[in-house]
């Protein structure tokens, strides 16, 4: 790998708090800069790893995941400290992933998810640490008098060969007297030295964009005095003759960037199933159990009922599925949902009819995953699994929320609780909502907000951009008045 510089340090938008990079604007900057890697560390966890993963790869840029961290302070009553983790190979990326879980679960302080010291000693392996600035352990003995050269000693220990004080030259008060101190406690104790941007935007003119986002989320407004201060117009992507430039008396800080991105290799594996196995009876497969479990439950639907076809279009198209699912190696998994839904059912738990393309399959339908039959409604199978699109099949199964906890807690018992997980859904904000946010960081009238906001078509998908090409008036005040264009620009 031939380069100048590579960025470490990144938030994302997935930083909920403070990052205003998109994954795609991210990539393509970097391919724009030359440069041929970059890290993407989200502040606490890895929402972007897997959407990073492969955009990076699509573009020819090696991905480097990572998470900065909030790690719990020996000392009663001290605030967390931060401490880049980024991922060498697939150890330490699984050693990663527990560290983040275990922070959300057991780790909480005052809605912060962190990392217990003792936690990070049993999976320090496969990691690269950066000390995370003046907000790092070091960092801050530095700063405070304390005993930054045992504070040091500590993580060269933990992360042996792997550990690097993190510099940063990004205008921010109290930098540079962190940064001498730091290069000489690092020559003194032969510490390899880093630099990072700290990047939390791809151009500094995106700074204004940057603390609306901050004031949104922390429920102040830009004008306000007392509000913190933490960053700078200075933490955008900046290219590796800019970084040459800051760090020129430093050139080593820049090289054990490159040599960080070479010595960083996971490879994720993605696409593939790891479903856990469902118990069939002795001397059964599963997909003989399934057949004989959905033949069972064929004769119980149609049993006392008028069919919506002949019962040979019942048996043709239950063989076909049955067929189709056997090929593709989901047998299991038809029958883990079957009996998670039928346990909920048994034990008082209401459960939706059914919804979604899996609506479309006869033996959901005879396995009783849902309660609406395809044959009468019309439904496709090929919608849900089609041997041509080969993807995980997608159940969308609706419980009653008050016993919704109950149901993920009989999976976990009888299929592990490793092999059981919850996911994340993002909510993004229309436009007229971020027409409101922006307008009250700025400080402006609640009427004045409200009447550019409702210029705004409330459709779905409705952008500023369109708005301003669909609505007239929307576009010539953005043009005449240079409040409502700053409102809409920011």
């Amino acid at each position: 790998m031939m380069a100048d510089y590579v960025h470490l340090h990144l938030h994302t938008e997935y930083s909920l708090a403070d990052g205003l990079v998109r994954i795609p604007r991210l990539v393509q900057a970097v391919r724009d800069l030359g440069m041929p890697a970059v890290a993407v560390t989200d502040q606490g966890n890895l929402f972007a790893a897997v959407k990073f993963y492969r955009a990076a790869l699509a573009a020819g840029i090696k991905p480097v995941l990572g998470v900065d961290t909030w790690i719990a302070e020996p000392r009663a009553g001290r605030s967390p400290s931060r401490l880049t983790l980024l991922c060498r190979d697939e150890a330490g990326y699984r050693n990663l992933t527990r560290l983040v879980t275990r922070s959300y679960r057991e780790g909480q302080q005052r809605g912060v998810p962190v990392i217990a010291r003792a936690w990070l000693e049993e999976a320090a392996g496969g990691l690269i640490a950066l000390s995370g600035g003046r907000e790092g352990d070091v960092g801050r003995a530095l700063r405070g008098g304390d005993e930054a050269r045992a504070r040091l000693d500590y993580w060269c220990r933990l992360f042996p060969d792997a550990f690097y004080l993190e510099l940063t030259r990004t205008g921010r008060e109290g930098e540079e007297d962190y940064l001498y101190a730091a290069v000489e406690l690092a020559l003194g104790r032969d510490v390899p030295v880093v630099a990072t941007n700290d990047v939390r935007f791809l151009d500094r003119g995106e700074f204004g964009a940057h603390e609306a986002r901050v004031c949104i989320h922390d429920g102040r407004v830009l004008n306000d005095p007392r509000r913190p201060r933490a960053y700078s117009e200075q933490q955008y992507l900046r290219s590796s003759a800019e970084m040459a430039e800051r760090f020129a008396d430093l050139p080593e800080a820049l090289e054990n960037s490159v040599e960080i991105a070479r010595r960083c290799n996971l490879q994720l594996r993605l696409g593939e199933n790891f479903l856990p196995h469902f118990p069939v009876p002795d001397g059964s497969g599963v997909d003989e159990y399934l057949r004989a479990e959905a033949l069972a439950g064929l004769e119980r639907r149609l049993h006392g009922v008028e069919p919506a076809a002949p019962r040979e279009a019942y048996d043709d198209r239950l063989t076909h599925e049955l067929g189709v699912i056997g090929t593709m190696g989901f047998a299991g998994y038809f029958l883990i949902v079957a009996d998670f839904i039928r346990w909920a059912k048994v034990n008082g738990i209401p459960v939706g009819p059914g919804r979604g393309s899996g609506a479309g399959s006869l033996v959901a339908y005879v396995l009783d995953i849902t309660d609406l039959d395809p044959i009468r409604h019309d439904l496709l199978f090929e919608r849900f699994l089609n041997p041509e699109r080969v993807s995980m099949p997608d159940f969308d199964v609706d419980f009653c929320m008050e016993g919704r906890d109950r149901v993920i807690e009989y999976v976990s018992e009888r299929y592990g609780s490793d092999r059981v997980a919850q996911i994340i859904t993002y909510g993004s904000m229309n436009a007229r909502a971020v027409v409101r946010d922006v307008g009250r960081v700025l400080g402006h009238p609640y009427g004045f907000v409200d009447r550019i906001a409702k210029l705004i078509p409330f459709e779905l998908g409705m952008t500023l951009e369109k708005a301003l090409v669909q609505e007239q008036e929307l576009h010539k005040l953005c043009e005449t008045d240079e409040e409502v264009r700053g409102l809409i620009d920011l």
